[in-house]
């Protein structure tokens, strides 16, 4: 009897088309299939070499429901969040030249655009490389776009200007050969920042600054954080890294996970916080490794004390570390923003600073370097950008995934969900004025972040009628900092249409209820999951403060 043909698994698949080429190679493959258009792109690539250069197909808006469109979803690489206003005025330009006016802020401090058709993929290239500009490595299974602070160099209060680091080691691992193919992907972010404003925790590698006693800065190194299905926040290494040794440090990190087979079985099990959650690594043993691979050990840590700051956003105008220079940060709620609102505000940063822009993790942009005197010329002329400086609470807080409006695999649209949601919040509770983190996400796979938000709303469908229609789960009392902790779910899900009655009910007693200076998150899980469902049904009692 002859022997059964075993059929490759998923995992099994992506890593043979790893393995018998590169994705970093074809890229002069991407522009012949551009001459020959859509139908001439063979599956292989479509599938799996295509993510290495930022390009994925997007879906016809039906999410999970729906099917793939000849059409692509591109991420374009921004270390750091670092900007010009040239790049920023061709990102918009391209959007409306091929993208159909879509653009996206990420909260890996990138653009992302749609509806790009593969005929025109090697134009935006070629505009993009024109201001030092590439797509290559914003997706994939490799090192996505390195992370940092994006006031590095001018807040007041880091402790080291990270932003060289945190560039040099995206250039050394972005088309580097030896990182081309890990198990799955793999975040970095690299701060300087007090404020760990680029989540650190839920990063591969979250490197932050530190200051020893005796005055040294150097970096603490955390790794393997991640959310997804099963959120694991990164444990911190044993260890004190001196700036020149990051770089040495990140790459022994990152080929560790490469060199981790055991995470290549199964792709939904591939990240590297699985090396904590079923293969018994720790800190110690994994500082340990990597000690034996740089060649040295590391100095003992330094004490630290993480931020107790809820914001990360740096939205507003705040004073930089230049005397008599400030920078404005514009509060672009769930990152989406039009081309037209991005060359106003490349204007502006030319005309009333240097034109030097940042991206931040809370998919927000900043004008840096403007002269005070210029400042209240700079806050009148931005009034008819249409995107706030200083935004309100709800405004600030609220961030989202891609949601079912482009991505394949999202349960529910999320984009325009979350914009009138924050805007409904903000006229249902006018006088509330708490730092409240409002996370949407569209799947389980959590790109929304909702496990670290005060709420967070994962997509679902739900029966109504005999129908299914769009709803989401709730999420509540996640949080970064001193006191880290993933959300709970609190057993209470609604349709779309019902999110701001309950999410009404919920602020607008924590609003009466809460104690003097109690933050959403300590009243929450004060008062408990079982009041909390009370009051999103609408039908719970106040409890009094303690």
């Amino acid at each position: 009897m002859a022997d059964a043909v075993v059929k490759e698994t998923a995992a099994q698949r992506v890593e043979r088309i790893k393995r018998e080429r590169p994705s970093w190679s074809i890229l002069d493959d991407i522009r012949r299939y551009a001459a020959g258009g859509f139908g001439a792109i063979p599956p292989d690539d479509l599938a799996v070499r295509f993510r290495a250069w930022g390009l994925y197909t997007q879906g016809d808006g039906r999410g999970t429901r729906g099917e793939e469109m000849p059409f692509f979803m591109m991420r374009v690489r921004t270390p750091n969040g670092l900007l010009t206003s040239a790049m920023v005025r061709t990102i918009a330009d391209l959007s409306d030249r091929y993208a159909r006016s879509s653009i996206d802020i990420t909260n890996r401090q990138n653009f992302q655009l749609h509806w790009l058709r593969i005929e025109d993929v090697p134009a935006v290239w070629d505009a993009l490389a024109r201001v030092g500009w590439t797509s290559m490595g914003a997706c994939g299974d490799n090192t996505r776009t390195v992370t940092g602070c994006p006031v590095a160099g001018v807040a007041h209060d880091e402790l080291i200007d990270a932003s060289p680091i945190a560039v040099a080691v995206d250039r050394f691992l972005n088309g580097n050969p030896d990182y081309a193919n890990l198990p799955r992907k793999f975040k970095i972010t690299i701060t300087g920042c007090a404020h760990w404003c680029t989540y650190p925790e839920i990063n591969d590698v979250g490197a932050t600054a530190v200051r020893r006693d005796d005055g040294t800065v150097g970096f603490h190194v955390r790794v393997g954080g991640g959310l997804s299905t099963r959120p694991h926040l990164a444990p911190l290494l044993p260890a004190f890294v001196h700036p020149h040794q990051l770089p040495e440090v990140v790459s022994a990190v990152v080929g560790i996970f490469r060199d981790s087979d055991e995470l290549r079985v199964n792709r939904t099990k591939a990240r590297m916080k699985f090396l904590f959650l079923n293969h018994g690594w720790t800190a110690e043993s994994f500082l340990a490794e990597v000690e034996r691979r740089i060649g040295y050990a590391l100095d003992a840590p330094a004490r630290e004390a993480p931020p107790e700051g809820h914001r990360r956003d740096h939205v507003g105008v705040q004073p930089q570390r230049q005397p008599g220079r400030s920078y404005a940060g514009f509060s672009v709620v769930s990152g989406r923003i039009t081309p037209e609102q991005l060359r106003d505000i490349s204007a502006l940063a030319d005309e009333y600073g240097d034109g030097t822009l940042r991206l931040t993790a809370m998919q927000n942009i900043l004008v840096l370097n403007v002269p005070d005197e210029r400042v209240p010329a700079l806050a009148a002329a931005a009034a008819s950008v249409g995107v706030p400086i200083d935004g309100t609470p709800f405004q600030r807080g609220t961030l989202s995934c891609t949601g079912s409006e482009y991505c394949k695999l999202a349960i529910t649209e999320t984009k325009l969900f979350s914009i009138r949601l924050a805007q409904e919040l903000e006229d249902r509770l006018p006088g509330f004025t708490d730092a409240i983190k409002l996370h949407v996400t569209g799947c389980p796979n959590a790109c929304g972040q909702h496990w670290i938000a005060d709420v967070g709303l994962q997509g679902v469908l739900l029966n109504q009628g005999g129908a299914q229609v769009e709803g989401f789960d709730f999420f509540v009392g996640g949080g970064l900092g001193a006191r880290s902790g993933v959300a709970r779910r609190v057993g209470f899900r609604a349709p779309a249409e019902a999110v701001p009655d309950a999410l009404e009910s919920l602020f607008g007693t924590y609003a009466s209820s809460r104690a003097a200076g109690e933050s959403f998150r300590a009243w929450s899980a004060r008062v408990g999951d079982d009041q909390v469902r009370a009051w999103l049904a609408g039908d719970g009692t106040v409890a009094a403060a303690s």
